[in-house]
């Protein structure tokens, strides 16, 4: 018997993806579910051309937001995609032989990323496993934001699909820091507020050891000059991570 499938988004002035995101799952989804926060550019307008349940609520966390998304579908089969992301045409084709054949709890899927035009084989980027099929009664939302995952039950049965999820990752060096500087300040308030201390060693040798892995152990020398860059803005970003609770925590040590 085949499965009825919800496809899930979440979006924030997402007006330069989304219609590629809708236009590769057209064919699949049998609900589409995009909860907004409350975007200022033309999210809205697209969506609501391709047929999709639109409703906007306000945004306290990835987990938050992709979970209230999750409440929010029809059916019990469930697929997640990012805005910045698409199918290709092979994980269409397993995705549609899934649903006629769901034989799993969840499902993995390859990510490839586009970084700033070029498709990114190496530097820990690929193969990025991610499970975005699943049975909403046996995977939620869990991790720590903004590293947020679906978190399959325990004895949950896995399998994994073929077919990757392109991902469009940052179109300029402004766009990346920006997303580094959202990301460690999410980091920080999360640290803060679980009371985890950030230790000295953690701040000198995590960022230089994150560089040598990406570039060297992960082979990000293949991916030529952009897998030098990823390397150099993981490390900086890994130290961005640290730096900001460590200074927190040194600037309120009398409190």
């Amino acid at each position: 018997m085949e499965v009825k499938l919800s496809v899930a988004i979440i979006t924030y002035n997402e007006e330069s993806n989304i219609e590629r995101c809708l236009k590769s799952i057209e064919n699949i989804a049998d609900d589409i579910v995009v909860v907004d926060s409350f975007s200022t550019d033309r999210t809205k307008d697209i969506c609501l051309a391709y047929g999709t349940r639109f409703m906007e609520n306000p945004f306290q966390g990835w987990i938050q937001q992709k979970s209230f998304a999750l409440s929010q579908t029809k059916y019990e089969h469930v697929m997640w995609l990012d805005a910045d992301e698409a199918l290709t045409d092979e994980l269409k084709e397993s995705v549609l032989a899934v649903k006629k054949n769901w034989a799993a709890d969840a499902y993995v899927v390859n990510r490839l990323t586009n970084y700033a035009g070029k498709w990114i084989h190496h530097s820990g980027w690929y193969p990025d496993k991610k499970v975005r099929l699943f049975d909403k009664t046996k995977a939620g939302w869990g991790g720590q934001n903004p590293h947020d995952r679906v978190v399959p039950v325990p004895e949950a049965k896995i399998k994994r699909l073929s077919g990757d999820v392109l991902h469009y990752f940052s179109y300029n060096v402004k766009e990346h820091l920006d997303q580094i500087n959202r990301y460690t300040d999410v980091f920080q308030n999360e640290s803060v507020q679980k009371g985890k201390k950030i230790s000295i060693f953690a701040l000198l040798v995590k960022p230089p050891f994150r560089f040598f892995k990406t570039y060297f152990i992960k082979l990000g020398f293949l991916d030529g000059f952009e897998g030098f860059f990823i390397a150099v803005l993981s490390s900086y970003s890994v130290f961005i991570k640290y730096a900001k609770p460590y200074m927190y925590y040194r600037r309120n040590r009398s409190k």
